[in-house]
C-alpha cells in the first residue's frame, strides 16, 4: 500500500525538502495520496496530489483539460492523459524534483484518455485513435528514453477509451467504445447506427488478440467505457447509452478472460437515476464490492459483487471520481467536493478547484 511513509520511500530523500512548509505540513499528517485532473479556480486546468484529509501535496498545470491519470513506482512518473480527442500526456514527477515533460500525440492520432505503465515501470501504453482509419491502437512509449514512442499495435476495435493491466501482468483488458471520432469534428460521435463496442484482451508483448466480447447485437449502442477488476479477477465495467434517451437499457456489467459478458439487473429507479450514463468504475481494497458513478444522475452505487446488487445508493451533484478508501470509496464531483460512501470514514471536503472524472488512490497504481 502506498502510505505516505511508501510515497516518501518512492520519491527520495529529498522530497520533503523540495516543498514549501505548507505541502510539508499535508503530508506530515496525510496517510494516503489520492491523485485527480482538476480545473483551477482561474479557469485553467491542472492536477493535483491530496492527502486523505484533503490537503494538497503537491500540484502541475496542464495545457488543457486532463482525464486519467496513471502512475510508476518503478518509474517513478506519473502522466496525466488529455480528455479526448486530445493531443498531450504530461508526464511529471510525484516528487515534484524535476519539471512536468508534455508528450503530444503523433500525426494521425489521438489520446483518448488512459492508459498504464508496465509492471517494471519501462513503457507506457496508451489507449489511441487512428482516426483516418476509425480504429483504435495502444500507443507505446518507453519511459527509459525520455518517453520516445516506440510502437503501438491494435485494440480491435473503434474507440478504445480505459485500460487495465490485468493480475496476471502480461494480459491488457481495454473497453472499445465503438464510437467514431475525428479531431476536424471535435468530440461529435459519427457512428452512432454502427457502433459495434466490445471487452478485448490483449497480450501485452506481443498484442495479439486473446479475446473479444460483445454484448448482445441489440445493444449495439451501449458504449462500454470504463472499468475495474475485482477480488476474483473479473472485469466490472460501465456504459453509456448512446440509442433513444427515452430508452433504458441496464448499464453495468462484468466479463471475463475465460469468455463471459454479461450485464447485471440493477433496480428500475436506480437504472433511471442513472440517465444512461456510467463516468467511472472502482473496486474496493478486497474486491468485494465496486463503485459506480453517473455524474448526468448525480448518482453513485456501490455494488456487491457476488450478490450482483446494490448494496448502497447515493447522490452527489456531478459527482463521478471514484477510489477505494478504507473499507469503502472516496467519490470526487465537478463542484469541487470529496466525499466518502460505503463505510468510507470520511467528512464532506470543499476545494477551490473542480475535480475532473476520475480520481486516483496512489497505492492501487
Amino acid at each position: 500500500m502506498w502510505q505516505r511513509r511508501a510515497f516518501l520511500k518512492a520519491a527520495g530523500a529529498g522530497f520533503a525538502a523540495s516543498l514549501l512548509p505548507k505541502q510539508i505540513f499535508a503530508l506530515e499528517r496525510s496517510e494516503l495520496v489520492f491523485a485527480s485532473s482538476v480545473q483551477t479556480a482561474s479557469g485553467g486546468y491542472g492536477a493535483v496530489l491530496l492527502g486523505e484529509r484533503g490537503d494538497l501535496i503537491a500540484s502541475i498545470d496542464l495545457p488543457d483539460r486532463g482525464h486519467d491519470i496513471t502512475i510508476s513506482r518503478e518509474a517513478g512518473r506519473g502522466v496525466v492523459f488529455a480528455r479526448q480527442p486530445g493531443t498531450f500526456a504530461v508526464v511529471f514527477d510525484p516528487a515534484g524534483k524535476e519539471a512536468p515533460v508534455t508528450l503530444t500525440s503523433i500525426e494521425g492520432r489521438h489520446f483518448f484518455g488512459h492508459g498504464v505503465f508496465s509492471p517494471d515501470g519501462r513503457l507506457l501504453y496508451a489507449t489511441e485513435s487512428d482516426f483516418e482509419a476509425a480504429e483504435g491502437v495502444i500507443g507505446i512509449y518507453d519511459a527509459t528514453d525520455k518517453y520516445r514512442r516506440i510502437g503501438e499495435f491494435p485494440t480491435y476495435g473503434t474507440g478504445p477509451h480505459e485500460m487495465l493491466l490485468m493480475p496476471d501482468g502480461v494480459t491488457f483488458v481495454v473497453a472499445n467504445g465503438g464510437i467514431e471520432t475525428h479531431p476536424d469534428f471535435g468530440r461529435a460521435e459519427l457512428n452512432l447506427d454502427t457502433m459495434d463496442p466490445s471487452v478485448v484482451f490483449i497480450d501485452r508483448r506481443t498484442g495479439e488478440l486473446v479475446g473479444q466480447l460483445r454484448l448482445d447485437a441489440g445493444l449495439h449502442q451501449l458504449s462500454i467505457r470504463h472499468m475495474a477488476i475485482d477480488g476474483q479477477g473479473r472485469v466490472w465495467f460501465g456504459c453509456q447509452y448512446k440509442g433513444t434517451p427515452a430508452d433504458s437499457p441496464q448499464l453495468v456489467g462484468y466479463a471475463t478472460m475465460d469468455g463471459a459478458i454479461e450485464l447485471i439487473e440493477l433496480p428500475k429507479d436506480t437504472l433511471l437515476d442513472l440517465r444512461n450514463y456510467v463516468g467511472s468504475v472502482a473496486a474496493s481494497l478486497d474486491g468485494s464490492r465496486v463503485a459506480i458513478s453517473s455524474p448526468e444522475g448525480d448518482l453513485l452505487v456501490a455494488i456487491d459483487t457476488e450478490g450482483r446488487r446494490p448494496a448502497l445508493v447515493e447522490t452527489l451533484r456531478n459527482g463521478c471520481g471514484l477510489a477505494a478508501d478504507g473499507d469503502g470509496f472516496a467519490a470526487t464531483s465537478g463542484t469541487g467536493v470529496m466525499v466518502g460512501i460505503a463505510g468510507a470514514a470520511r467528512d464532506e471536503q470543499r476545494f477551490d478547484f473542480l475535480f475532473d472524472n476520475h480520481l486516483l488512490r496512489l497505492d492501487q497504481a
